[in-house]
């Protein structure tokens, strides 16, 4: 019998991130802690989900870019910065916190890999 329960934990715990930033395009790599978690990454951060997280910024579209040899992705943003640095009011007129951001977004993980999430488990 396989067991398929699962639990719901931040992004950060499967992997991490870097940002960076162009006009009012944020790009948003996502870089899993452990190969075991390459396949749930796939599964559970998609450009639809990444959109939907994103909601309250009215991103203009979403596109995902996937390098499985690095079990890492990179989402293309665009439209999310108010506007780029030189237009934006606010704060992080970088972007940089947006990455952040993507790192909460809840994750289904089955509860067998839970010894590979980082962080208090």
């Amino acid at each position: 019998m396989t067991d398929t329960t699962t639990i719901t934990v931040p992004l950060y715990r499967l992997a991490h991130s870097r940002t960076g930033d162009k006009g009012n395009r944020s790009n948003i790599s996502v870089i899993a802690w452990h190969p075991a978690l390459w396949d749930v990454l796939l599964a559970e951060v998609t450009e639809a989900a990444v959109a939907r997280h994103f909601a309250h910024r009215q991103p203009g579209r979403v596109v995902r870019y996937v390098l499985p040899q690095l079990q890492a992705m990179n989402f293309v943003l665009d439209d999310v910065l108010d506007g780029g640095v030189n237009d934006a009011l606010n704060l992080d007129s970088h972007g940089k916190a947006l990455s952040y951001w993507l790192l909460d977004l809840p994750v289904q993980v089955p509860a067998v890999l839970q010894g590979h999430l980082a962080g208090p488990g």
